[in-house]
């Protein structure tokens, strides 16, 4: 875990609102679940993956509940349907920290965010179209040209149980193939061997079966549409018929974002899929849903390799230099930021120098200058920071207008 600080956390700041922007388009609404749940919530995640049985933070409360932080938010926006029941298709957007304890490396920490969807309430082909889709238009908002969408789908329960049968007995066949941990991971659950990066298992991985040859025909006309959606809408893909993700309330269309410039084996920006069965495993009624997660550390990862969105500037639009007490730095600075301008001032009666050297540092395009003989004139000093162009007097209550009709100006100059 560590702090976010400036200019980084600036740039966390807008990748929320350019992912707000995206999906709000869309008619997606904010919810913002708690840090904190009941463990039962995340242990439908699957008591046989590692982020129920390795990784969540849980601990029993002062009240004798067990709960948990966190480990994922797909959970927690269906334990709130299912508290507080909504009017469906219920279509949410969310942000925030997530904590799962593993073994931290680049782009994977022990407390990490995520912005996500997720639907609830339509088992319609062109819902998991339209989630796919808006993953894959916030990447393109971002800058971002490198990204891969893998899809697959896991098919009905009834696939997935006959698919997962048939890999058990192929993976126990090769068992001496695999490595240590895929011959552990396979006593808990067969799909996760299919997620090894080990080079031993490469070759075992191979040659196991295929969920296709396990859709049933429900299956199969489902994803045919949105495949056939996607390429309508333009949004390239590949086929990945052994992606099958990390949650086990996964079934039906599954997808994966990846980031074309990072290491194979961390290289998943984000990803999600149906969830059919999860709010009713949580005590609601037989709902479907379908939805994404995107890891804002990887993906940031992958703009720097491709050096698109940087950190926004936060920079003063301006500084202003009060020589005598500092009570006209405070007045003009609440006028100005009033007026929607981004205002700065020293404190402690520093001289003129210092508090120019302090305006320079601020990164504002203007000084505002106020001596004794502007106080007793009403004036003050406008001064551009960025040119050799004589200072100009304005009176104080022409000031506020005169400093955005001239950042408008410039702004307008830069776009």
């Amino acid at each position: 875990m560590r702090d976010i600080t400036a200019p980084e956390s600036f740039r966390w700041r807008r990748f929320v609102d350019v992912f707000e922007h995206t999906v709000g388009l869309a008619g997606y609404d904010l919810v913002i679940p708690p840090l904190l749940e009941d463990i039962g919530v995340f242990t439908r995640l699957g008591e046989a993956t590692d982020v129920v049985t390795k990784e969540m933070y849980d601990f029993v409360d002062k009240g004798e509940r067990h709960v948990a932080l966190r480990p994922e938010q797909t959970a927690s926006i269906c334990r709130s349907f299912v508290e507080h029941r909504p009017t469906t298709p219920f279509k949410a957007w969310y942000a925030g920290p997530n904590f799962r304890y593993e073994k931290p490396q680049r782009g994977r920490y022990r407390q990490f965010d995520q912005v996500g969807i997720e639907v609830l309430g339509s088992l319609d082909p062109y819902v998991d179209i339209e989630v796919i889709q808006l993953g894959w238009t916030f990447f393109v908002a971002l800058g971002l040209r490198n990204v891969e969408l893998a899809i697959n789908s896991l098919g009905t329960p009834d696939d997935r149980a006959r698919y997962v049968a048939a890999l058990h007995d192929y993976f126990e066949s090769r068992n001496a193939d695999l490595s240590p941990e895929s011959q552990q991971t396979l006593l808990r659950n067969p799909l996760r061997v299919l997620d090894s990066k080990r080079s031993q298992d490469a070759p075992v991985i191979a040659e196991a079966p295929l969920i296709n040859s396990y859709w049933c025909s429900e299956a199969a006309e489902h994803f045919e549409v949105v495949c056939e959606g996607l390429n309508a809408v333009g949004v390239p893909y590949t086929l990945d018929l052994k992606l099958v993700r990390g949650l086990d309330y996964y079934r039906g269309t599954t997808f994966e974002y990846r980031g074309g410039t990072l290491d194979s084996a961390q290289n998943a920006l984000g990803g999600g899929g149906r969830y059919d069965g999860l709010v009713a495993d949580l005590g609601g009624p037989d709902t479907p849903g379908v939805g994404f997660a995107i890891g804002l550390d990887r993906t940031l990862l992958a703009c720097d390799d491709e050096n698109v969105f940087a950190a926004p500037s936060e920079n003063a639009d301006v500084f202003v230099v009060d020589i005598g007490d500092g009570s006209d730095a405070l007045t003009v600075c609440t006028e100005l930021r009033a007026g929607g301008i981004r205002a700065e001032r020293s404190w402690d009666q520093r001289s003129m120098k210092a508090q120019m050297k302090a305006a320079n540092r601020s990164g504002a395009r203007f000084a505002v200058l106020i001596g004794e003989s502007e106080r007793e004139a009403g004036t003050a000093l406008i001064r551009d920071l960025r040119s050799d162009e004589e200072q100009l007097s304005v009176a104080r209550a022409d000031l506020t207008g005169t400093l955005i009709s001239r950042l408008s100006s410039l702004q307008g100059a830069s776009s």
